[in-house]
């Protein structure tokens, strides 16, 4: 193999598991620390410049960074499943115990541009193609139908699992740089919206319309079944507030869970969830199963719907047939009835929430944006550009119903790609990351961070008893960590972000680094290809996904390697090390934003 190139921006990105798995790259490992050191207020900063929106993120993301965090997978013997650190309850932890932020935001110059950036769709993607780009002296408008912004987070997310509290403050900060919000104002033409010359136009209208289920009865009973989406709008903005006593929750993704948790506070006290696939293949995040389930909702499974039942007009139940599991020779599954007679459930209310799709009657067809088959537009996965150069999308409008944290990321894509566009750059030519690596070396076994490993077990979010919370649709559910439990679960983090960096005319070949590794990941070998290097380490590295570290060649003709998927980042190799062969480096990426930074040449002043 090829010498390991550590100074490629990617390299170490890799190895830090959940930065390079937030899709808006957030420095996780670095927050934590800041947080352990009770330092809120910075660790929500560093939050903010990446992914936003802290507070709201802290109790609603998908949270793609925890199934990639090192700890869930070098664990051992630390209970069943060995469980990632609560990166994102420990977000929300510098959200809650900060200070006042506001004189450390940006705000919109005096002077403008010149330049005019329409926003449709005041949601995460918006926000964040505002947040970014206001700064830098844009004039930014943004429209939205509803007369407050903040789109699926303030219209789908119920109250219970998010203040508005929460929402008002995060929205404020960016609406407050100098965006021109234009409340309760729908776009119903993107042609008449062109005509006003705006420089760019992004669309960030997610995914607003709810699937239905055309079966039997669906007519006749219309009045008692509801599109979950819509449903669940209708609550947050006060228009409903009860619902029946025997309810069915159709589908198996979050906004299926939002729906049942929703109504059991609303009146429900028969609610069940039920779903045509297995519990495993539910769409819905593990701890929104785990929060339905903690509440006495049951999840059926397996059952297909097949009938409204009804009787003078109104709705009586729901008839299901029962399927079971199969699967082909290449593992695809196929639903086949089992056979068996179809149940009958009753019910007094139904909530479809079998999916979400987009809806863009309102843009024209013969402005230039083309479509999919799927009536999607086509829109560039890095530039977020659509077929007309000006007009860009993000969020769930620009490939469907995601998270927000995607939003956000999409948001901050789209607003490199508009600043370029405005500067007469090409769009395509994206900026490198900016990256730091600096030793942490104070003496000769003293490192500048805590690199104790701890041997606790994920620590539990305490919850508000369900007496008051199941009473109350606005209670918070979760109560977040408190600095005590925040210290002790900010302390399971392994600084991944810590590199070990190896200098191979320092090495001496002494092996004493392999000796004291604790996950023998240290391999001092003949070289070889990369399919047969992995066979002979210490312990076989069979994650694919992780590289290899390898050196030049040793005095010796051997190379060291280095499987970057099970190391502790503990620093023992360093502090063993005789010669200071080994190093701990700690590398800070952060992402390039829209500005000055972004571009590929100097602008030259007008004559």
């Amino acid at each position: 193999m090829n010498p390991t190139d550590i100074h490629h921006p990617d390299y170490f990105h890799k190895v830090v598991d959940c930065q390079w798995a937030c899709p808006a790259h957030t420095p996780v490992p670095e927050y934590i620390r800041l947080i352990a050191a009770g330092r809120y207020s910075d660790a929500y900063m560093i939050n903010w410049e990446s992914n936003v929106f802290p507070g709201v993120l802290g109790r609603t993301c998908d949270r793609p960074c925890e199934p990639a965090c090192r700890r869930g997978r070098v664990e051992e013997n630390n209970g069943e499943k060995p469980e990632p650190v609560a990166i994102c309850r420990l977000k929300r932890v510098a959200a809650d115990f900060k200070d006042d932020i506001r004189g450390r935001l940006p705000k919109a110059p005096a002077r403008k541009n010149g330049k005019r950036i329409a926003l449709i769709g005041a949601g995460p993607a918006s926000l964040t193609v505002a947040r970014d780009l206001a700064p830098l002296g844009y004039q930014i408008t943004l429209f939205d139908g509803d007369q407050r912004a903040g789109g699926m987070i303030r219209t789908q997310i119920p109250r219970f699992r998010l203040p508005e509290s929460v929402i008002d403050e995060e929205v404020g900060y960016i609406l407050d740089i100098g965006v021109d919000f234009r409340g309760g104002n729908r776009i119903d033409s993107l042609k008449q919206l062109l005509a006003a010359k705006y420089d760019a136009v992004f669309v960030g209208t997610g995914a607003p319309r709810g699937r239905d289920l055309e079966i039997p009865g669906r007519k006749e009973a219309a009045a008692n079944i509801h599109i979950g989406i819509d449903w669940l709008s209708s609550v947050s903005f006060g228009h409903i507030d009860k619902i029946g006593r025997r309810v069915i929750v159709l589908g198996g993704g979050n906004t299926a869970m939002d729906c049942c948790r929703s109504s059991k506070r609303l009146g429900g006290e028969d609610v069940k969830v039920i779903v045509r696939s297995g519990f495993g293949e539910m769409k819905a995040s593990p701890w929104e199963k785990e929060d339905a389930q903690h509440e006495n909702i049951p999840i059926l499974n397996y059952l297909v719907p097949l009938e409204f039942t009804h009787k003078n007009g109104r709705l009586t139940g729901v008839r299901f047939e029962k399927v079971k599991a199969e699967y082909d020779v290449k593992g695809r599954r196929k639903l086949s009835p089992t056979g068996e007679p179809a149940v009958h459930h009753e019910c007094d209310d139904v909530l479809v929430a079998v999916g979400q799709e987009n809806a863009f009657p309102w843009i024209e067809r013969d402005i230039g944006i083309e479509f999919n088959d799927w009536g999607m537009p086509v829109v560039d996965k890095v530039t977020m550009q659509s077929s007309l150069p000006h007009v860009f999308f993000g969020g769930d409008a620009a490939f469907g119903p995601k998270n927000i944290i995607w939003a956000v990321a999409h948001g901050h894509d789209a607003a490199i790609s508009i600043d370029k566009l405005c500067h007469g750059e090409d769009v395509s030519v994206r900026p490198p990351p900016m990256v730091t690596l600096a030793s942490q070396k104070m003496g000769i076994h003293e490192w500048s961070y805590d690199n104790d490993i701890s041997g606790d077990e994920r620590y539990k979010v305490p919850l508000k008893d369900q007496r008051i919370a199941l009473k109350n649709i606005k209670v918070e559910v979760e109560l977040g960590f408190d600095p005590k439990l925040a210290l002790a679960e900010a302390g399971r983090c392994l600084n991944c972000d810590v590199q070990t960096v190896f200098a191979p005319r320092l090495c001496i070949e002494c092996d004493a680094c392999v000796d004291i590794c604790p996950m023998d990941c240290i391999t001092f070998t003949s070289n070889g290809d990369e399919t047969d290097l992995r066979t002979r380490l210490n312990a076989p590295a069979h994650n694919l996904t992780q590289d290899l570290y390898v050196s030049d060649a040793l005095k010796t003709g051997r190379i060291m390697a280095k499987d970057e998927d099970v190391c502790l980042h503990c620093g023992l190799c360093a502090e063993r090390c005789p010669t200071g062969a080994w190093d701990m480096q700690k590398f800070l990426l952060d992402m390039t934003p829209a500005g000055p930074g972004c571009r590929n040449k100097p602008q030259r002043k007008a004559a």
